[in-house]
């Protein structure tokens, strides 16, 4: 597949038909040839690069692979109105997109409004090579501005021989933290007390751990072990050339189909040994991400959106409780304004949000990367799909940051939430000590 690749790409005929393409198109259009590479069963893992912009999106059991290496165009931005800057940004993009056939972008924000570090806040780029490998039918779609096609064909070749090798990294072992698990309970127990006296009914709280390791880590290897692990999440990965936020989530946040929405409504955790999924506690939680989504969505809708059943979600060895959420929205509705209607939902903020917002940026939360925030892709038609940040590391040389949080809500053991947070870092914590081959005893 590689040599494939490499002569589509060596090809003159490509730039030929690139320039062919943006004729009369102005220098800051777009311009995307998709070229088919014939089949195989390749995930582009051992192209993902070390020094370049990257974005990797996998669904395993639908057969859904993505690389998107290097930025033919992109933005980024911050504050309240982010989600705003990029539906003009995109806008702009799309109103002379020059392609002959599909195109992608992708997006990534952070939870909150104003975290920029390491990872810009709200970022939306075009890649400039996308691989893709569709149940087996490998495609690469090429992307440059119009102003600059021969410059970007010139790259190409060699950002593909860019990809992040060497030696598999021993994870060593980690060192208990009473004090920060002290602190944090401290924290469960302040929510709880706001809680009870009625300025608020759910508070999601988050905690990370870091791990070091022997070398750099390889995040190919590490994505390559949430593929195996979590077959039935999304998969996905952004970097900026130096650091890599990654994970595996179960959580969609948002689909648009012309005017048809999806949307899940996922909280409530158990796992082998915790409290049973059956439990008050998630059943509560469950019913709030529920009634915020309905009502987050009926501002954009003519009739009220549609509840599913609830039914019971693996996550690996996590359930969770889920309902699936549908509605068709207003002709003019973006997907931009779903994602800004509905982040943050109960399942990552709290309920009722501007409070539990409130509550957090008083009591200090903070978030690494894009945890907790979102993911996505989208069209040029303006159809795309969001998921939630969850079961993420950030991964900077040889040191990991893990993230996990738990939602609080009248009744919640403190004890208990801390092991709902164990129990959720334990995925990737699993990840980083396949990738590594450790044979360390690492502590829970």
């Amino acid at each position: 597949m590689i040599y494939a690749l490499r002569s589509r790409l060596a090809s003159p005929e490509t730039l030929s038909r690139l320039e062919a393409l943006a004729q009369g198109a102005p220098a800051s259009a777009p311009v995307s040839l998709r070229l088919e590479l014939g089949r195989s069963d390749t995930d582009w893992l051992h192209l993902l690069p070390g020094h370049l912009p990257s974005w990797y999106r996998a669904r395993p059991n639908h057969q859904e692979f993505r690389l998107g290496i290097g930025h033919a165009l992109h933005v980024a931005t911050a504050g309240p109105n982010r989600f705003g800057a990029l539906d003009n940004a995109f806008s702009g993009f799309c109103q002379h997109w020059r392609r002959n056939g599909p195109a992608l972008a992708f997006a990534g924000f952070a939870f909150d409004t104003a975290n920029n570090a390491p990872l810009p806040n709200a970022l939306l780029s075009i890649p400039a090579i996308l691989l893709e490998n569709m149940a087996g039918n490998c495609s690469v779609t090429l992307t440059s501005a119009a102003g600059r096609l021969s410059q970007a064909a010139g790259e190409w070749a060699h950002w593909l021989s860019q990809s992040l090798a060497g030696e598999t990294p021993r994870l060593l072992p980690s060192r208990p933290e009473p004090l920060a698990e002290r602190a944090w309970i401290a924290r469960v127990n302040g929510a709880l007390r706001d809680i009870s006296a009625g300025s608020v009914d759910k508070i999601v709280l988050s905690r990370s751990r870091k791990f070091e390791a022997s070398g750099p880590f390889l995040p190919a290897g590490i994505l390559t072990q949430l593929i195996e692990q979590q077959p039935t999440g999304l998969i996905y990965a952004y970097g900026n050339g130096q650091q890599m936020f990654l994970g595996a989530t179960p959580e969609r946040l948002v689909r648009l189909q012309g005017r048809k929405v999806d949307v899940d409504a996922l909280a409530g955790t158990a796992w082998p040994g915790s409290l049973a999924l059956s439990e008050s506690k998630n059943r509560h939680e469950q019913s709030l991400v529920v009634h915020a989504i309905c009502a987050a969505l009926s501002s954009l809708c003519d009739a009220a959106p549609s509840v599913g059943p609830i039914e019971e979600h693996m996550a690996g060895r996590l359930a969770h409780w889920r309902n699936r959420i549908s509605a068709e929205v207003n002709a003019e509705t973006s997907l931009f304004d779903l994602v800004r209607t509905l982040h943050p939902t109960p399942a990552v903020g709290g309920f009722p949000s501007a409070a539990a917002q409130s509550w957090l940026a008083a009591h200090g939360e903070a978030r690494s990367g894009w945890y907790s925030g979102g993911l996505g892709i989208l069209t040029p038609d303006g159809d795309g799909e969001f998921s939630v940040a969850l079961r993420s590391a950030l991964i900077d040389g040889n040191m990991a940051e893990l993230q996990a949080g738990a939602g609080i809500v009248a009744g919640s053991d403190p004890q208990h939430e801390l092991a709902e947070t164990e129990a959720k870092l334990g995925t990737l914590l699993a990840a980083l000590s396949s990738a590594a081959k450790s044979s360390n005893s690492i502590s829970a």
